[in-house]
């Protein structure tokens, strides 16, 4: 299950969004309204419902949440933008990499 949050998520949230793999939260980062969408099988599908929701896609970018160790990975097949400079499915901006965790740990740092 898909969840929008801007806030802390819930215990029970947490366990939807780990529905499909057990130890990894696929989200989608939206750096200007700092905001994500986690869950579900493909980063494509939280990015839908961003976009759904009002975001812009220049502002989304994919990453795995690792709730156990509090990881980031910052790999998405949404990552692919050669117009914004990032040819590749890893976020190679550090710049925008600092962006996308200060969003997630700011969002889920405190949860468990």
């Amino acid at each position: 299950m898909i969840h929008t949050l801007q806030n802390q998520p819930t215990s029970a949230q947490i366990k939807d969004m780990l529905q499909e793999y057990e130890a990894t939260i696929k989200i989608v980062v939206d750096i200007r309204l700092r905001i994500l969408a986690g869950g579900g099988e493909m980063h494509s599908d939280c990015e839908s419902v961003l976009l759904d929701d009002g975001s812009e896609q220049d502002d989304l970018w994919g990453a795995n949440w690792y709730p156990d160790e509090k990881r980031i990975e910052f790999e998405s097949l949404i990552n692919i933008r050669p117009r914004l400079g990032n040819r590749s499915i890893l976020i190679q901006s550090e710049d925008l990499r600092q962006k996308i965790e200060s969003v997630t740990r700011e969002i889920f740092g405190g949860a468990s």
